[in-house]
């Protein structure tokens, strides 16, 4: 049996979902090494040697015929390097043209402007700091750009899906599961045909089966 080319190294219930759906996506085969973050498991030595910032997820890649290993970490980085890896799985504009700046500006987003507005909606602070060192929009502004972007659709680059919609979606995917998923139509209708693709419900039994696991 041929060793998979991709070993994620993932937690359920995590950012790691991004990466699992990607790599679904992508429809290549990888390894799986799971990691309990209630016990702690993320933290041992062996995984602090991938990873020493402790957390997931994390990718090694063993090269096209295994002679070579490197480790990405961080999602959107790891979503960028699979998509440019794997340019048959077409999850990436090509460099050089408009889309491109597109993509590139909402694989950048979903963590730069998405999740630290959505923390700052859970978890309000007790001392406002001054705007200058705020980075990102608000929560709502976050959100309706997201809705402006996908009101014409499917997808956040029209009629290409990308690794880009992965870092938005599964974010989005959060957010209704947590009841906090704002009632902007097109965000709705949005999530609704990402949630049908057969990658996303692939991962999403494989992340069901690891959590009872």
């Amino acid at each position: 049996m041929t060793t998979p080319r991709f070993v994620l190294h993932y937690a359920p219930r995590s950012r790691s979902f991004r990466i699992l759906w990607l790599l679904e996506e992508a429809r290549v085969p990888y390894e799986l090494v799971r990691y309990d973050l209630q016990k702690g498991t993320h933290k041992s030595p062996a995984y602090l040697a991938v990873n020493p910032d402790g957390k997931v997820p994390a990718l090694v890649d063993r090269g096209p015929r295994g002679d070579w290993s490197a480790v990405i970490t961080e999602s959107a980085a790891i979503c960028a390097y699979i998509a440019d890896t794997l340019p048959e799985a077409r999850l990436a504009p090509a460099v050089g043209t408009p889309e491109r700046a597109a993509y590139a500006t909402w694989m950048a987003y979903g963590a730069a402007a998405l999740e630290p507005s959505f923390a700052d909606l859970m978890f309000p602070r007790k001392a406002e700091p001054p705007p200058s060192a705020i980075g990102w929009p608000s929560f709502d502004a976050t959100i309706a750009r997201i809705s402006r972007a996908v009101e014409k659709g499917p997808w956040l680059l029209g009629d290409q899906f990308s690794s880009a919609d992965i870092m938005i979606g599964a974010m989005l995917q959060w957010l209704n599961s947590w009841g906090k998923l704002p009632a902007h139509e097109p965000v709705k209708r949005y999530l609704a045909a990402l949630v049908e693709r057969d990658a996303m419900k692939r991962a999403q039994a494989k992340e069901a089966e690891l959590a009872a696991g």
